[in-house]
């Protein structure tokens, strides 16, 4: 059987890793525009990656049972990298919640029933979810491990309590990287490994919107006062992700690894806090 590598979603960090783990593989590229989809799939296909685009609306579950089903046409599922998600500046609480946590929900209950063997999983998350403040154990728990269609009745969650988009994509994913740890425990019962990568500030077209939107002057103070010095690459978190999606991660299961630059760091213990 042929080895299947699953993109959900076309950006510049998915396509990053995607390079990285999927030569000699079957890579089916999925996002919510076809357009989108093909575009890359025909850069990756120039580049001598054999890319099938393919569309899927991670907030349906239909829709992701369904990539799932078209995925499993193709071969042994080996690999699956989820970097479909929304940013603050471009969507409501509600949207962010649907999308980035609900949405990794789904992905990873669909996907961990059917991944092969010594396959592994990885959620692009996001540095925000480090700079949430501490939860309650039971708000811990509620978000690692609620069914996923319960998800979005949790209280935390409803409208009286996030008003804030930002807030909103930092509870979200926080809880997309404790979803990670907690179906851990299920992907090893397929001999299957799942991580999450934390990437900060990565230049894509994606972050170059933030960086006018409403929260501009705050990113831009973020890069000025981390180690870095700078902002990452969608190749940096590349380099990261095939580490944790290849034998050399072997032993590596149900982690966040962040990388910003430093930034986290100096939110909590540094310059970055004295200005907040």
């Amino acid at each position: 059987m042929t080895d299947v590598v699953v993109v959900i979603g076309s950006g510049a960090i998915g396509q990053a890793i995607a390079r990285r783990v999927s030569a000699g593989n079957k890579v089916l590229l999925a996002d919510l525009h076809r357009e989108n989809a093909e575009a890359v799939a025909k850069v990756m296909g120039d580049a001598g990656f054999d890319v099938r685009p393919t569309t899927v609306d991670v907030t349906s579950r239909e829709s992701v049972a369904g990539l799932v089903e078209e995925a499993a046409g193709l071969g042994d599922i080996t690999g699956v990298i989820h970097s479909a998600g929304v940013s603050p500046s471009n969507a409501p609480p509600a949207v962010i919640f649907k999308v980035d946590l609900y949405g990794t929900a789904v992905v990873l209950e669909a996907f961990g029933n059917v991944i092969a063997r010594n396959g592994s999983g990885l959620v692009v998350s996001s540095q925000a979810g480090h700079r949430l403040g501490t939860l309650t154990p039971e708000q811990t728990s509620a978000l690692a491990t609620t069914p996923a269609d319960e998800l979005l009745d949790l209280a935390m969650l409803q409208p009286d309590r996030v008003t804030d988009s930002l807030r909103a994509y930092q509870i979200a994913k926080r809880g997309a990287s404790l979803r990670v740890q907690a179906e851990a425990v299920r992907w090893a019962r397929r001999g299957a490994r799942v991580n999450a990568v934390s990437p900060g500030i990565v230049v894509t077209p994606l972050s170059r919107k933030e960086l006018s939107g409403p929260n501009s002057q705050g990113y831009k103070r973020m890069i000025e006062v981390c180690a870095a010095g700078r902002a990452g690459t969608p190749d940096e978190v590349g380099a990261v992700g095939a580490l944790l999606m290849g034998p050399e991660g072997a032993f590596i299961s149900g982690s966040d690894f962040l990388m910003d630059g430093g930034v986290t760091a100096a939110y909590w213990y540094g310059d970055l806090a004295l200005q907040e």
